[in-house]
Formats: structure tokens, sequence, C-alpha cells
């Protein structure tokens, strides 16, 4: 088992050549992983499945579970994305812009890798893959340490990945997994400045708090979905019904899910009731305010403050009723987390408003908040969903596992 600093070393060293690589040798290596992933499917859902077994003797709840689990048709769908990817522009060389100065200097802002990138995230067996794959096509090194739980998984899935990248004539390095779980292994990670370029964290609260305030390593923050939908008075209430219900339901574990339902008093007497009916199919539980509890009756809970403030990552929602538009966007200002609010409305002076005013990577208009993704933006898989504004915000794809350097070129010119 390899240590951080090893892990580091041979990465910095498998980024230079990395650099360099041609788009069809990156991709000749991508289309060899997605190979390599479905005809190695038995092997990786058996480690999965060990992976599987512990999380349940060890109460991992149902949400959680069903983020670490792999099934065949998963591993297809992980595979598709790695192709996906082949089939997205390179990035890397691009012209940003250009000019000629007065002297005759030509200079060209050219789009280049970050180098290495340091990944620690949670659960979640498939950014091992979607990340490596990402970091790779950007020509950046990348250096994975995963959670625990998905401890298994992600050594398959990374055995697979180094194999099929050897075989297609790059340096296996540039993929790599810190196998040591522990915490002095993470710590390690985020003070890796003499290798490492960036850290990006993946998962919860907890997690991306704890490197952002430890790393000395540039950090992109991303994940932490505290999303909210506001359904306006002027809204088609069936439509929104389905939107709520879908954004919080089809996938409650990831940091695109609603956690929070915004509701304008004059809908409320009909909506509520109608959206309940739905989210009672998936047992939603549901804490709302002295309103709330008075249309729906005592099993809604009382919110409080805490409740409204927390990315649930499970079958809870919060509920308030507001009182009009300016209400709804101050509630998110409290306590949205910049990740992805969205507006249920027929009132395009609303849906401009909304859009203007409420601050976060993504802002919705009749649609669910389950579409922050990298995939649905049609960027291939992506490393995560930036909340912050530097260096990229919303769904990280290629071009922002880039930076640039200037190029310039003269003929003789001093200064």
């Amino acid at each position: 088992m390899k240590t951080v600093l090893e892990l580091g070393r041979l990465a910095k060293q498998a980024s230079r050549t990395l650099s360099v690589a041609s788009t069809a040798e990156k991709n000749a290596a991508l289309m060899g992983i997605a190979r390599a992933l479905t005809s190695h499917t038995d092997e990786i859902l058996a480690e999965n499945a060990r992976d599987m077994q512990a999380a349940a003797e060890n109460g991992m709840s149902k949400a959680m579970q069903d983020r670490l689990r792999l099934t065949k048709e998963r591993i297809q769908g992980i595979a598709d994305g790695v192709l996906q990817i082949v089939e997205l522009s390179d990035p890397i060389g691009e012209i940003e812009s250009g000019a000629v100065r007065p002297n005759g200097l030509e200079i060209q802002k050219v789009r280049v890798p970050l180098g290495v990138i340091g990944i620690i995230f949670e659960s979640r067996p498939n950014v091992t893959v979607d990340a490596a794959a990402l970091c790779l096509k950007a020509g950046n090194a990348v250096i994975l340490r995963g959670g625990k739980e998905a401890i298994h998984s992600n050594i398959a899935l990374c055995a697979v990945m180094q194999k099929a990248i050897h075989e297609a004539g790059l340096d296996p390095n540039c993929v790599q997994l810190v196998e040591d779980t522990s915490r002095e292994t993470s710590a390690q990670m985020m003070k890796l400045n003499e290798y490492l370029d960036v850290l990006i964290p993946r998962g919860g609260a907890g997690l991306i708090q704890a490197v952002v305030n430890t790393a000395t390593v540039p950090v992109i923050q991303t994940g932490v979905g505290n999303c909210h939908v506001y359904v306006d008075r002027s809204a088609d209430l069936a439509m929104a019904a389905k939107i709520v219900n879908n954004a919080k339901t089809s996938r409650p574990s990831v940091c695109n899910a609603e956690e929070s339902l915004l509701c304008h008093r004059e809908v409320a007497e009909e909506f509520l009731p109608m959206v309940k009916k739905l989210l009672d199919e998936s047992n939603v539980k549901l804490l709302g305010c002295p309103e709330t509890i008075r249309i729906l009756g005592d099993s809604v809970l009382p919110a409080t403050d805490e409740d409204y403030a927390t990315e649930f990552l499970d079958y809870t929602l919060s509920v308030k009723v507001v009182d009009s538009l300016d209400e709804a966007v101050a509630h998110i200002a409290r306590f949205g987390t910049g990740h992805s609010e969205a507006i249920i409305t027929n009132d395009w002076t609303a849906a401009r408003r909304f859009e203007r005013e409420v601050d976060a990577a993504a802002v919705y208009v009749n649609a669910s908040t389950r579409f922050t993704d990298g995939g649905e933006f049609g960027f291939g898989a992506e490393i995560g969903i930036s909340t912050q504004k530097l260096h990229a915000r919303g769904p990280m794809g290629l071009k922002e596992l880039t930076s640039t350097k200037y190029i310039v070129h003269g003929d003789g010119q001093i200064r």
C-alpha cells in the first residue's frame, strides 16, 4: 500500500507526460476504460457486495446505501458516461483569445491542464470513474481518496482503469487511489502542496468544511445542496406537484435533490394536500411551519431553523408557507447553500426576479433541481457541483478542470 507522499510523486511524474498526450491517445485510454468496466462487471459487483454487506451491518441509511450500490445497469451507465467524455471536445490547446500588441508581440491565451488534482469523496463509487475519466481527458493526473464505505468497490474500479490506461500506452499512475482510508491520509492530502495543484472535496457538509478549514492546498468547494423549490401563487399546481415530487424522491441522497419546499400562502390550501399525496407514496417525512401543520395536520412535525438549514439526503422535506416572493427569496438567502434553486410560476415577472435575485450556481424556472448534473448539462460526467465562485461554479466539466497560460511570440523585442 503506497503512502500519500509516494502517490503524489508518481502523480506529478505522470502529469508531465499526460499533459502533452494527444486527444487520440487520451480517447483511446478512455475507450479502453469503458470496455474494461463492462468486461469486468462481475468482479466489480463482487467487491461492491462486500461494501454493501458492511454498510447494512453498520446501519447505513437506505438512501446512503443507494449511493453506494452498484448494479450491472449502473456500471453500464458509468461506462456510457466515459464514452460520452470521449465524444466531447478536448479543451487542451484551445486558444481563448489573442492579440497583436503595438510593438509586434503576438499574445495568445491558451488552455492547459491544472496538473495534479486530489479528490476526497464519500460513498459513491461512480465518482471514482467519473472523476478519473474527466481528469484524464483534461490532461490531469488524479489522486482519489474515497470513503471506507466504498473501499473494495474503489480498489476494483481503480485497478480496472489503471490496466486499461497502461494498455493504451499512457502512464497508469495518472489515476491513483489512496487505499488507506484513515483520517491521517485525508489530512496528509490536504497539505500535499508539493504535488497537488488543487483539492476537490465531494460529500456532505462535514467533509467539505473539514477540507476547506484545514487544507493548505487550493480547494474548490463542491457539493452541499440545501436546494429549494418555491411554488408561486401563479403556478400550474399539477406541474408543481410533479416537480416537487421528482426533486425530492427520484434520488434523495444526491446534492441536487430538493430539501425544502416553499409555497405561497394563496395556493397552500390547495397545493400542499395535493403534493403530500404524491410524497406519501415514498413515505417522505415532512417538517413544517405552523401554517403547514394547520393545513396538513399532525402528521407534519414542527420545523426549526436547524431543519430549514439541513441537507437531509434522505426522505425528509422541510416545508414553509410564505406570504410573497420576497419572503421566499429571503428564506433561500438565509438557508440556501448556493447550489440549485427553483421557482414554479406562470408569472414572467416573478420568474425574472427570482432569476436575478437568487444567488445560486443553478436557478430553475418550472423544472426540477435534479437536472444540476454534468451529464444533463451536456458536459458528460462532472467532477462535482461547485458552489463557490472561484475558480469554477456549477457542474464542473472538462473546461473547469483546466487553467490557462499565455504564449508570447516576438521577433527580438526588448523592454
